[in-house]
């Protein structure tokens, strides 16, 4: 089996490449916010596809006092979208905007973190 044809790996990869692309669409929004009528944009977070063979995990409880866990934990109570539209028309929060970056940054580097040490790893068992 070729290094690319590790499911983590090309997971990984994927990722690294989206947040790329995030990283540029974030850029291009800080870059316009001073552009009359513009909106911010943002990508979609990829959902991750089930490795083929393996069942979805779900979450049980093993008392009776357990809460139950949220079917979709990605949406938290409370959590909205918000615009500040200037009178120009321009809905770009630079504040906003700076911290979807720093997370998208610390996001990129874990990726890459966990894909560098995959790789040494798989090094280190093709030595034994």
């Amino acid at each position: 089996m070729a290094i690319a044809d590790i499911p983590i790996l090309s997971m990984l990869r994927s990722r690294m490449q989206w947040h790329q692309q995030r990283q540029q669409v974030l850029a291009q929004n800080v870059a316009n916010a001073d552009t009359p009528n513009y909106h911010p944009v943002d990508l979609v977070e990829p959902k991750p596809q089930a490795v083929s063979g393996l069942a979805p995990l779900a979450l049980v409880r093993d008392a009776p006092g357990q809460l139950p866990g949220l079917a979709d934990s990605s949406t938290f109570p409370g959590h909205h979208q918000q615009y500040e539209v200037r009178p120009a028309g321009n809905a770009v929060t630079l504040e906003d905007e700076m911290l979807k970056v720093a997370a998208n940054q610390m996001d990129y580097q874990a990726a890459t973190q966990l894909y560098t040490h995959s790789l040494s790893l798989i090094k280190l068992a093709a030595k034994t």
